[in-house]
């Protein structure tokens, strides 16, 4: 009977939105989690997450210590866009995701897998694009990738689109609106965080694009 491998996961933005309840669900699965932090923010992660000390915003400060993590998770980007951050999306997200890409290209990662953005959509253009331009950095890195594609995602403190719902259910059932509805649909936390594990669970080769309909079957 051969020996299991164990799962080793590195992760950027493991104390954010998201990356906070995504590392106990994998630890809870049987991943070892490896998570990037600033120094002094180790104390913001789960227990038994092990902290790597290092900047996103530069590789070399933490490229060293991806290995021997075989799936690279990003969640880095600025909290609470809107269209007023257009100059952190490219200084903040787009420096942080090439970043990330570089170490895990170096690091000889199997598998990376990035939280973008609903697309096309008719507002928030410089987010939209910056995560474009991110998607495409991915494509070009060589790496076998998931790209995950919400619009919004409802949770503590995150709540007041629940006042749109019921458009969203009229909207969802126009023929002129139905598909656009769907894209850009709201999904909860705990749905997000599904999707992750799942993506982390089942890597692909090439690259997959999970919209927000793919999200809520997760």
């Amino acid at each position: 009977m051969g020996i299991l491998k164990m799962k080793r996961l590195f992760i950027t933005g493991g104390t954010g939105y998201m990356g906070r309840p995504l590392i106990p669900e994998l630890q809870r699965i049987g991943w070892h989690v490896r998570a990037l932090v600033r120094s002094g923010s180790e104390n913001k992660l789960p227990q038994g997450c092990e902290a790597i000390i290092g900047d996103a915003l530069h590789s070399n400060s933490y490229a060293s210590q991806v290995r021997p993590a075989d799936t690279f998770v990003h969640l880095v980007g600025v909290s609470h866009p809107n269209p007023a951050k257009a100059a952190e999306f490219r200084s903040v997200d787009f420096t942080a995701l090439q970043a990330s890409v570089a170490a895990a290209v170096e690091s000889g990662c199997n598998h990376f897998v990035y939280v973008s953005v609903a697309q096309p959509a008719p507002v928030m253009k410089a987010y939209l694009q910056v995560r474009a331009e991110c998607e495409e950095v991915i494509r070009g890195s060589g790496l076998h990738a998931t790209i995950l594609r919400p619009w919004y995602v409802l949770g503590p403190s995150h709540r007041w689109p629940y006042l749109l719902l019921p458009m969203y259910w009229v909207l969802e059932r126009l023929p002129a609106t139905r598909e656009s509805a769907h894209r850009l649909g709201l999904i909860t936390l705990d749905q997000m965080i599904r999707a992750l594990v799942g993506a982390v669970e089942r890597p692909c080769s090439g690259i997959r694009v999970l919209g927000v309909p793919e999200l809520r079957r997760a």
